[in-house]
This record gives C-alpha cells, structure tokens and sequence, in this order.
C-alpha cells in the first residue's frame, strides 16, 4: 500500500469506477470490510477490464495509506 501515498491516485467508488472505464486506473484497491454493495460493482468492473485487486485489511488502513483523515472503501492508482 505505499504505493498510494506517492501515486497519483483517486478516491471513492464513482471516481474509481470512472478511471477503470476510462483505462487510467492501473491498480484498484478495495477495503475488506467496506460493504459489498459498495464494492462489488467496481471488483466486478476491474475483473472484466483486467485491473489488479488488492484487497486491504479496512477501510481506515486504505483511507491512511491514502493520506486521508477518514476510511475509504476503494480507492485506484492512475497511469
């Protein structure tokens, strides 16, 4: 996850589904215990466009490694 605190990175399920259908996302990570209505379109739409999951232990842990006060349920590295 260290790769996000110096990536260029977006946030969030709708600006993470957004770079997946754009072809910017290169890497999506998703928090285990964000709810799965949530997550479970964009795991879906990085399966079929081919996008790495990583899966991160909770959505505190994602929304610090992203340099952010508050948890984040998705977040996706960009090219």
């Amino acid at each position: 996850m260290d790769v996000l605190k110096k990536a260029r990175k977006v946030i969030g399920v709708k600006q993470t589904k957004k770079a997946v259908e754009r072809g910017e996302a290169i890497r999506v990570f998703l928090a285990r215990d964000a709810e799965a209505r949530l997550t479970g379109p964009v795991r879906a739409l990085c399966e079929a466009s081919g996008v790495p999951l990583v899966e991160v232990e909770s959505m505190r842990a994602l929304g610090q490694a992203c340099g952010i006060g508050v948890g984040a349920a998705v977040a996706a590295v960009l090219r």
